[in-house]
């Protein structure tokens, strides 16, 4: 279903969609606007996955044992080590 709505645009986002249309990458100021919608909902999308996914994981570190907690020194030491014989060659 398509529902025909008005717009209010700035001068300058008008400008930029009668170029876009004017130089065949859209068919219509319309079709242009639908394409920057659809790319806002994929944004969104893609967000709410990457926060959910980021949350799982917070809430699987936090059931971490602490005794399996590495400490911060450990965790990097061999790569500092590694960037430090590297330097040297």
């Amino acid at each position: 279903m398509t529902v025909k709505t008005t717009l209010s645009l700035p001068d300058r986002h008008h400008r930029f969609l009668t170029e876009k249309v004017g130089q065949g990458m859209f068919a219509s100021q319309s079709s242009a606007v639908a394409a920057a919608l659809e790319q806002m909902i994929r944004d969104e999308e893609e967000r709410d996955m990457a926060l959910g996914t980021l949350a799982g994981e917070v809430q699987s570190r936090l059931q971490t044992p602490r005794k399996d907690y590495v400490e911060g020194d450990d965790a990097f030491a061999a790569a500092r080590s590694q960037l430090q014989t590297s330097r040297k060659t």
